[in-house]
């Protein structure tokens, strides 16, 4: 397996990308929809056998802040770490972009993410309502140089 940063993802590379997506989420169009309306995305992908397994897509939120927006790992490829690769990988990154912390956002029905964000040094920021009456979790992880 090897992991890779990329603002330039492949055709094959997004193809991948949706089907996992689809796979986890099941709301491809809205995801592809909100994909294309995003800007700066950097995209942090597993890839085994020229296939990818798990991504993580984050963006710039200010010259400080990195917004890490969505990731998922293919079912059948989970409870082998690959989660923890691609957000340590992500932050890594972030952190050699100076960038000095990285926001993200959960619910708690995604209650795997929910605790690896936390175990990985999140902190709870905030917890709001979208229009939808839908809970959203804000964390927070502070990037030390």
């Amino acid at each position: 397996m090897k992991i890779v940063t990329t603002t330039t993802p492949t055709e094959s590379e997004l193809n991948d990308i949706y089907q996992i997506h689809q796979d986890v989420f099941g709301d491809i169009h809205r995801f592809t929809d909100k994909l294309i309306q995003k800007s700066h995305l950097v995209f942090t992908l597993s890839i085994e056998n020229e296939k990818v397994v798990g991504y993580k897509i984050g963006y710039p939120l200010d010259d400080k802040r990195f917004y890490s927006w969505m990731g998922a790992v293919a079912p059948e490829a989970r409870n082998r770490g690959i989660a923890t690769k691609l957000m340590s990988t992500q932050h890594n990154w972030a952190q050699s972009q100076g960038y000095q912390s990285i926001d993200t956002k959960t619910m708690n029905r995604w209650r795997q993410m929910l605790l690896l964000n936390i175990r990985h040094g999140f902190d709870v920021k905030a917890v709001t309502v979208d229009e939808h009456g839908v809970e959203k979790i804000l964390l927070r992880k502070q990037l030390y140089q």
